[in-house]
């Protein structure tokens, strides 16, 4: 929980606050960011939240912060219902699942709900509220993990739910050695009809990214789009294995019909299928001057 004592100095007057456990992952500030931003290196509240909505979306990052670094000097009464919002509806039958996990450095997971499985995709906190949704939305089929650096609880839900883990063998270490289904080689595998894992290595050797139904990319920590370039953007400072390759995978994404981009750092990017394919072109030759 986030300590009052603890509370950061560049935090606005008020019930909301974030204290110096913050590990300025950019959750709460993309989730809410009408309430947060960045202040010396850390997130802070600049505008106390009015509106219910202000109040409830401040609440949903509260509750997906990875390190409970957000606090409020009086509890909140309706914290039950909030956490009942998890996952959060992102479009059509694809959601956000919150509860971001620190040893994921925060990244965010998502969940799709479909008529012949569920998908988890990339791994949250395994917390009882959110499992007790995805119960009543169905369960899980698949886990999928785009690398190796997201999995936080990925057992857990394994346990629970009793569905195949998919991570491409290259991902394969002490911590995910147990996973269903390996993958293995460069080419595209289609998972279902609607469901396209492509290798796109760069940031680590056997990272992919998952197209679903030609509309929704995730793209773990393969590609994101940055407010402060206003572009889509890779990670040059930590990219673990190769920024040739990376590059040369993004170059490939030339080749697939997208409309969002949903990463697991960074921010989501959503506009049509060829809005998308002028942006992916801009980033690649920024790529290529970093």
């Amino acid at each position: 929980m986030a300590q009052l004592q603890q509370r950061r100095s560049q935090n606005i007057a008020g019930n909301v606050y974030v204290d110096s456990s913050c590990i300025d992952c950019d959750t709460c500030r993309w989730m809410t960011p009408e309430v947060f931003r960045r202040e010396d290196g850390q997130s802070a509240v600049y505008h106390q939240p009015q509106t219910e909505a202000q109040k409830a979306r401040s609440l949903q990052a509260l509750l997906a912060c990875p390190t409970a670094s957000i606090g409020t000097v009086e509890k909140p009464q309706n914290i039950k219902a909030i956490h009942n919002t998890f996952p959060l509806l992102i479009a059509e039958n694809v959601y956000h699942c919150g509860y971001h996990a620190e040893s994921s450095f925060g990244a965010a997971s998502y969940f799709i709900q479909h008529p012949d499985g569920n998908i988890l995709v990339d791994s949250p906190r395994f917390t009882p509220p959110l499992v007790k949704q995805i119960e009543k939305m169905g369960g899980i089929r698949w886990l999928y993990l785009t690398h190796q650096d997201d999995i936080a609880d990925h057992r857990k839900f394994q346990q629970h739910f009793g569905c195949d883990r998919i991570l491409h063998e290259a991902e394969i270490n002490a911590k995910t050695q147990d996973v269903e289904i390996k993958l293995s080689g460069t080419n595209p595998i289609k998972l279902t009809p609607e469901l396209l894992i492509i290798p796109v290595p760069g940031h680590t050797k056997g990272h992919t990214v998952l197209l679903y139904q030609n509309k929704f990319l995730f793209t773990g920590d393969h590609l994101a789009w940055s407010d402060e370039k206003q572009q889509l953007i890779a990670f040059r400072r930590v990219c673990w294995y190769s920024w040739t390759a990376l590059i040369q995978s993004t170059q490939k994404l030339q080749n697939y019909t997208f409309e969002w981009v949903l990463p697991g750092h960074g921010r989501r990017y959503h506009n049509d299928a060829a809005t998308m394919q002028q942006e992916l072109a801009k980033c690649i030759d920024w790529q290529k001057t970093v």
